[in-house]
């Protein structure tokens, strides 16, 4: 698997309660999206990014990081061969992305994620 980028996924209560500390405070600036329960805000200068999640709406359990690859298919494949535990299966969302969530050996959950262009 390619790797791309890492997000991590921030466990807050209330979005909108969260957002004035990581735009104010932190100057993130461009709020890239919001469903309502993920959003993510950045920096548009540098990239500095963070994405605050209350609740994932499909998955049964929540990730702490967001794994964005080029094949997640071919991600897929391989976690299923490596016979780690896959906690969310292959899916596309309807917000338009495709992902899978898989448990680390320590516990940790990643979402395994690409977006289609």
């Amino acid at each position: 698997m390619r790797v791309k980028r890492i997000t991590t996924n921030l466990s807050v209560p209330d979005i909108q309660a969260a957002k004035g500390f990581y735009t104010g405070f932190l100057g993130l600036t461009d709020e890239e999206f919001n469903l309502g329960w993920v959003a993510r805000y950045t920096d548009p200068d540098t990239g500095a990014h963070v994405q605050l999640v209350t609740k994932d709406s499909t998955a049964p359990e929540d990730s702490v990081i967001s794994v964005h690859t080029d094949d997640v298919e071919a991600a897929y494949t391989e976690a299923m061969e490596s016979g780690y535990e896959i906690v969310h299966p292959l899916t596309t969302e309807p917000w338009g992305v495709r992902r899978f969530f898989v448990r680390a050996p320590d516990g940790t959950i990643i979402n395994v994620v690409a977006h289609h262009d």
